[in-house]
């Protein structure tokens, strides 16, 4: 399928571009524009977060059983599947110029998937180029892509020919390895489409995916972070005093923990470096920031969010200093599981035991905060399964029995640590500081909670 595109199409391909060559593009096409020390900066319009309804699954004989069809798995039939992918590739051969990259999903060398995306803008290519595994010059020469995914926002879906709700769509094909987005500029959706097809592919091979950042301590001691967008993923792992493992996505196997990405997806709403130094420190040139408001000098105003909340910075792992750059743990010693609660109910910290950590991961309770999907302002409270619900398009019994298998086997120490609200619901109380939060986080992972009394009310 993807040799016929590349057959059609008249343009020119730009294959594997350096991170110089694809600045140079995007700032040449005017995608963006260079903050005051180098840093590409896009605005990426009316969609600054994932657009949940607009994303649909193909339904195929292969995979229609194993589905969890409901208001976040939405069908796509293959009849109207292959007028969209039509649509696209008329688009596609429309266009003067592709940008091609072509990357591994997964740092464990048996378990990754090779993928080749195909992107209208240099700077998706770039976003995914940063946030991807990238290939060196030998396994280039032979790189067969296992998924192809092609994002052009340009092409926008219509409601009665296409069979989408909006101008925007991101459709997963597994039968056909391929992933169509387009009506959209925000470089997220790309990355959680291969995140999805991921959670499909990986149970098949008993390996536990997980939403969930991770690092680890000088010892080896590694910890594993669950929680949904906004909830403190990436702040709480990238702890100056720890190794970075990865921010966002990884895998449970029984050699340990292995990191999906070969970079980070961080918010930048509030930054202050003192907080988050090496989030702060990471915004540099070879990263891309999206929907950051600067002054005309150039210098961000990360408070600003008259575009969004959800303003975001991608950049390579290697950007965090102590980063672990194979991207491999060990089994986890701790499992923290985060949300974000509005309501001012949920303790800061709870510790859990078997029965219910795996209630709570199935119940995967937080608030969806301001920015993270289109349409929210206010915060909602949502119980996402596994903390990801979004992403894990398969049966709960799946990743419910993946859970309890690994926690069972390993026999991790979990806690329920809240980043929300305290002293009332938002609006009334106050967010809990992040100082505050790094202190319990601390406290789980040296062990300081093992031998203080506990309220049984949650265990």
């Amino acid at each position: 399928m993807i040799v016929s595109i590349f057959n059609d199409f008249k343009g020119k391909i730009h294959k594997n571009l350096s991170v110089d060559e694809l600045y140079s593009y995007a700032l040449s096409k005017k995608e963006g524009v260079l903050s005051h020390n180098g840093t590409l900066v896009v605005t990426t319009g009316k969609y600054t977060g994932r657009s949940p309804k607009d994303r649909f699954i193909v339904d195929t004989p292969d995979i229609s059983g194993l589905i969890d069809w409901d208001e976040v798995n939405l069908s796509m039939s293959e009849e109207k599947f292959d007028i969209l992918y039509n649509h696209v590739i008329d688009y596609v051969n429309s266009l003067n110029e592709l940008f091609v990259f072509d990357g591994f999903a997964g740092s464990c060398k048996n378990n990754r998937l090779n993928l080749k995306v195909i992107n209208e803008f240099a700077s998706q290519n770039l976003f995914m180029h940063q946030m991807l595994k990238r290939p060196n010059a030998e396994e280039l020469q032979n790189f067969k892509e296992e998924l192809t995914v092609i994002a052009v926002p340009g092409c926008k879906a219509d409601l009665v020919k296409h069979g989408t709700n909006t101008e925007a769509f991101i459709v997963i094909n597994f039968l056909k390895k391929l992933v169509l987005i387009g009506g959209s500029k925000y470089c997220g959706e790309q990355k959680k489409a291969v995140f999805t097809y991921l959670n499909s592919h990986l149970p098949q091979r008993n390996i536990f995916p997980m939403h969930c950042s991770a690092n680890m301590d000088k010892n080896g001691n590694t910890a594993v972070f669950f929680g949904l967008s906004g909830t403190g993923k990436t702040t709480l792992s990238t702890s100056p005093d720890r190794k970075l493992i990865g921010d966002d996505e990884h895998g449970w196997s029984e050699n340990g923990i292995f990191n999906f990405e070969g970079g980070c997806y961080a918010k930048c709403i509030d930054l202050k470096e003192e907080k988050e130094p090496n989030i702060y420190r990471a915004i540099k040139k070879g990263a891309i920031v999206e929907n950051v408001i600067m002054d005309k000098e150039g210098n961000f105003d990360f408070n600003d969010d008259s575009l969004t909340k959800n303003t975001r910075v991608a950049f390579p792992i290697e950007y965090i200093p102590c980063a672990i750059l194979d991207g491999s743990g060990n089994h986890p010693k701790t499992i923290i599981f985060l949300m974000a609660d509005a309501f001012g109910v949920m303790p800061p910290i709870a510790k859990l035991g078997a029965k219910s950590a795996s209630y709570y991961f199935l119940s995967g309770y937080t608030s969806k905060l301001a920015g993270t999907e289109t349409g929210i302002v206010d915060p909602v409270a949502v119980f996402s399964s596994y903390f990801g619900k979004p992403f894990m398009p398969l049966k709960p019994k799946v990743y419910s029995c993946l859970f309890q298998k690994y926690i069972s086997k390993y026999n991790p120490s979990i806690f329920l640590i809240n980043t929300g609200w305290i002293g009332g619901p938002y609006g009334v109380g106050n967010r809990i500081d992040i100082m505050v939060t790094r202190t319990m986080v601390k406290a789980a992972l040296n062990d300081d909670l093992n031998n203080v009394e506990y309220n049984n009310g949650l265990i």
